[in-house]
C-alpha cells in the first residue's frame, strides 16, 4: 500500500468512524446509556443519604446498602450489555493492536542488538546514550512545566466548584507508587522471555543493550549474530508492512467504538477542557518542532511529513506503541542511521512520552482547581518532580497516564475520586497525547542522529 494512499484511507476511516459511531450511539447504545446514567444517579443519591446516617446498624442503613448493591448490579449488567453491542467494532482495533504487540518486542530486540553492536564499544554506547537522555530529560521537563503553566493560565477546573467527595469513594483505577523496589523490578528483567511475553519495552531494552555490547565484544564470531539479527529485523519490518494494511480498519473500529459509547455530547460537555488541552498540545508541538528546527533546520518539516501516518495511527488507536514499527521505518527513510534509530527509539518509548508528561500535570492541577484546592508554587513544582520520576518506564498504552496520576494525587490530598471527572473523556485526550509521544520520539531520534553526524540523505525505499 503506498504511503499517500494509507494516509488517505486512515483519514477516510476516521470520518466514517465518527459518522458510524454517532448513528450507532443514537439508535443502539443510547437506551443502554440511559439505564447506566439512571443507575449512577441512584448510587450517587444513596451515597449522599448514607453519608448522613450515623448509625450503621439501623434498618434504614442496611436497606440503603442493599439498594446500592442492587443499583451497582444493574449498572454492571447494562455496562456489560453495552460492551457486547460494541464488540464488533472493538475487535477490529484489538486484532490490529495484538498484531502490533506481536511485532514490537522482537523488533525492539533485533534492531537494538544490531544498533548497539554496530556502535561497537561501550564508550560509544555511553556517548550516544548520554546525548539521548539529555534530550529526553529536557523534553520531559519542558512538557511537564508547559502543562503546569498552561493549566494555571487557563484554569479549566475553576468553574466546576465541586464539593470534596467522601473518602470511601473509589475510581477503580489501580494506583502506582514510587517504590524503589518496584522501579528496579520494572527496569531489570528477571527473565528475557517474561519481558518479551509481557511486552516490557524497558526490560527488553536493558537486555538488548547487554546482548549487543557482548556481541560486539566477541569480535568475528559476533558478526554472525549481527547478520542474523539484521535479517530477522528486516523480516519483521516486512511483516509490519502487511500489518499496516489493516490500520484503516483498526482506526474505523476504534473511533466508532469511542463515539458510539460516549456520544458526540461528550465533546460539548467537556469542550472547554478538551479544547484547552489540545491547544496546549499544539503549543508543545511547536516547541518540539522549534527545538528540532534548531538542529535539523528545514529538514524538520520533511520529518513531520514522513511520520504523519504513524501519528494518525497513534491518534486513532490511543497508543503510541501501535505506531512504533511505522516510525522506525520512516526514520530510516528520512536518512537516520539504522544503528541510531535502533538505539534511541526504543529508549524513547520508556523515557520520552512528551504528550503523557504534559497531561499528567494538566490533569492533576485541573482536579485540584475543580475542588477549589489551592496548591502553592512549591507544591506544584514538587508534584512536577514526582511525576517526572514516577512516569519513567510507563508504557505507551491507553490509560497509563491515569495510573500514574492516581498514585500522585493522594500525596497532595487531592481526592482520587476526582478522576471520575476525566475517565469519560480520557480516550479523547489519550488520542492527542499518543500522537504527541510519536512526534517527540521521532524528533529525538533525528536530532541525536544529526548530533552524531549520522543523518544521511533521504531514501525512497528501505
Amino acid at each position: 500500500m503506498q504511503k499517500s494512499k494509507l494516509t488517505l484511507y486512515i483519514f477516510i476511516a476516521l470520518v466514517l468512524g465518527v459518522i458510524a459511531g454517532y448513528l450507532y450511539n443514537v439508535y443502539v447504545i443510547n437506551a443502554i446509556n440511559t439505564r447506566i446514567n439512571a443507575a449512577e444517579s441512584s448510587i450517587k443519591a444513596i451515597d449522599g443519604r448514607l453519608a448522613d446516617l450515623k448509625d450503621s446498624t439501623s434498618a434504614d442503613f442496611k436497606l440503603l446498602k442493599s439498594n446500592r448493591t442492587a443499583q451497582i448490579s444493574l449498572r454492571k449488567a447494562a455496562d456489560d450489555m453495552r460492551e457486547d453491542k460494541l464488540e464488533g467494532f472493538t475487535i477490529l482495533s484489538k486484532i490490529f493492536l495484538n498484531l502490533i504487540k506481536m511485532i514490537v518486542g522482537p523488533l525492539v530486540f533485533s534492531t537494538l542488538v544490531v544498533g548497539v553492536a554496530k556502535v561497537g564499544d561501550v564508550n560509544a554506547v555511553g556517548r550516544i546514550g548520554g546525548k539521548t537522555l539529555l534530550w529526553f530529560l529536557s523534553a520531559t521537563l519542558v512538557s511537564l512545566l508547559l502543562g503546569m503553566l498552561l493549566v494555571n493560565l487557563f484554569q479549566p477546573g475553576i468553574a466546576m466548584h465541586l464539593p470534596l467527595p467522601d473518602s470511601h469513594l473509589a475510581t477503580g483505577i489501580k494506583k502506582t507508587g514510587i517504590s524503589l523496589k518496584d522501579f528496579v523490578d520494572h527496569v531489570f528483567p528477571r527473565s528475557f522471555f517474561e519481558a518479551m511475553t509481557n511486552n516490557e519495552i524497558l526490560q527488553i531494552v536493558v537486555f538488548s543493550i547487554f546482548f549487543g555490547i557482548a556481541t560486539a565484544a566477541i569480535g568475528e564470531k559476533g558478526e554472525i549474530v549481527i547478520k542474523a539479527m539484521d535479517a530477522i529485523a528486516h523480516v519483521i519490518l516486512k511483516i509490519t508492512g502487511y500489518v499496516m494494511m489493516l490500520a484503516p480498519l483498526a482506526v474505523f473500529g476504534a473511533i466508532t467504538a469511542i463515539i458510539a459509547k460516549q456520544g458526540l455530547g461528550i465533546l460539548s460537555t467537556y469542550a472547554i477542557f478538551i479544547g484547552e488541552f489540545y491547544f496546549s498540545l499544539i503549543v508543545l508541538w511547536m516547541v518540539i518542532v522549534f527545538a528540532g528546527f534548531v538542529v535539523l533546520r528545514k529538514r524538520v518539516f520533511n520529518l513531520i511529513g514522513n511520520i504523519k501516518d504513524a501519528m494518525l495511527i497513534a491518534f486513532s488507536t490511543s497508543t503510541s506503541e501501535a505506531a512504533y514499527p511505522k516510525v522506525l521505518l520512516e526514520l530510516e527513510r528520512f536518512g537516520c542511521n539504522n544503528k541510531i534509530v535502533s538505539f534511541v527509539l526504543p529508549l524513547g518509548y520508556s523515557f520520552n512520552l512528551d504528550g503523557s508528561m504534559m497531561y499528567m500535570t494538566f490533569a492533576s492541577l485541573f482536579l485540584a482547581q475543580a475542588y477549589n484546592m489551592h496548591l502553592s508554587l512549591g507544591q506544584q513544582v514538587t508534584m512536577l518532580l514526582i511525576l517526572m520520576l514516577t512516569s519513567k518506564g510507563v508504557a505507551g498504552v491507553p490509560r497509563a497516564s491515569l495510573v500514574v496520576i492516581a498514585g500522585t494525587l493522594p500525596m497532595f490530598n487531592i481526592p482520587e475520586a476526582g478522576l471520575a471527572l476525566i475517565i469519560g473523556i480520557d480516550p479523547l485526550l489519550d488520542m492527542g497525547r499518543s500522537a504527541t509521544n510519536v512526534l517527540g520520539n521521532a524528533m529525538a531520534t533525528a536530532v541525536v542522529s544529526k548530533w552524531e553526524g549520522e543523518l544521511n540523505e533521504p531514501v525512497d525505499k528501505i
